[in-house]
């Protein structure tokens, strides 16, 4: 087989990423308004209904990692496809709901087709987005700026360090709504019984080895 000189440089091009997705992260701290996140964490601890997100692309692996997270955390959450939305399934939308729709540029369609039936219906509308200025900051009840210097790509296009920053944003919001709402490990248990982390529920002994190591 024939050997591709550029593959000499894959490690280099690694570490370059792992570093502007590590910074990207760092950044969190200066681009996100702590009132902002403090609100979030509030309305999602009060939310009476169902917690639903959306986003396309890649944004739609954030909100389906985001809703998965927030079940993990007894916040009945659930991944809304934007597509089957406006085809009927806005019906699963309702007053005590809480959308958390996401968009890099906040102007991505099929999001944006979701907000007037959102509104409509009264339930509460968090907007993830890095223009403060799009459609879907203006619509939002609150709104969650999330912005990297740039992506790691050559072309600054690939949003592979956006997304990641949007996970991390809402991995701090679901470890403070685990404060905020007391979740303990004997709730976990109940509902996470399977695979490595239920063998350590289950079993107090194998959680203190692992906590050791």
């Amino acid at each position: 087989m024939k050997k591709n000189p550029r593959i000499d440089n894959a490690w280099r091009i690694a570490q370059q990423v792992w570093e502007t997705e590590a910074a990207s992260v760092r950044h969190l701290a200066e681009v996100v308004n702590p009132a902002a996140f403090a609100r979030c964490v509030n309305v999602l601890a009060g939310c009476r209904g169902k917690i639903l997100t959306a986003g396309c692309g890649t944004s739609m692996a954030a909100a389906r990692k985001i809703a998965h997270s927030l079940c993990c955390i007894e916040r009945p959450a659930a991944f809304l496809s934007p597509g089957d939305a406006v085809h009927g399934g806005l019906g699963l939308v309702q007053r005590e709901d809480v959308v958390i729709a996401i968009s890099k540029g906040g102007s991505t369609r099929e999001i944006v087709n979701l907000i007037p039936a959102v509104t409509t219906k009264k339930a509460f509308l968090i907007g993830v987005t890095e223009k403060e200025y799009s459609v879907l900051a203006r619509h939002s009840d609150l709104l969650l700026r999330v912005k990297v210097e740039r992506e790691p790509d050559p072309f600054n296009m690939l949003a592979t360090a956006s997304t990641m920053a949007v996970i991390a944003l809402f991995d701090a919001v679901c470890i403070a709504l685990m404060q905020v709402t007391g979740y303990t490990k004997k709730q976990f248990v109940l509902i996470h019984p399977g695979g490595a982390v239920g063998d350590r529920l289950l079993d107090p002994a194998k959680d203190r080895a692992y906590n050791r190591k």
